[in-house]
């Protein structure tokens, strides 16, 4: 079992080491001093992206959305409230496809909203189109495995 975790934070990207043991939600950067969870899902840039899906121990779940999608609005309340759910256990971010369209061209994202989880760097599974709050959990227990 993991004794430390990498946690990045939201605010500035700083990695942080926190034991295990310790209740995330109550860890502050080091760096900042911001909270390392509050929530919310975090608004990445291609820096904040790349550490929190390449550099965190914390899965990360990715929404692609894009601001004239309407189903990508329709979601933006159950993403919201997933976040309060799953979180210190997962990290979500939400990345703008038409501001980081490099991004989302190395993902190849087809459509949107597609969402995408990631672990220890790497892909786990990816799915596309709306989901309400409950789906979006139950999708993301499914596809982690026991014990992340």
């Amino acid at each position: 079992m993991e004794t430390v975790r990498t946690i990045i934070c939201p605010q500035c990207a700083t990695v942080n080491r926190v034991m295990a043991e310790r209740d995330a939600r109550k860890a502050r950067c080091g760096s900042c001093k911001a909270s390392l969870f509050d929530g919310h899902p975090v608004e990445v840039d291609t820096v904040m992206f790349d550490k929190q899906t390449g550099r965190s121990s914390v899965p990360v779940l990715v929404d692609v959305w894009a601001p004239w999608c309407g189903p990508c609005r329709m979601m933006t309340p159950a993403f919201e409230e997933a976040a309060r759910l799953l979180e210190p256990d997962l990290r979500l971010i939400k990345l703008n496809s038409d501001e980081h369209q490099e991004i989302a061209a190395r993902l190849g994202i087809r459509g949107i909203p597609t969402l995408i989880l990631f672990a220890h760097g790497y892909e786990l599974a990816r799915t596309a189109g709306a989901m309400t709050t409950q789906q979006i959990v139950d999708w993301v227990r499914s596809k982690l495995p026991p014990g992340s």
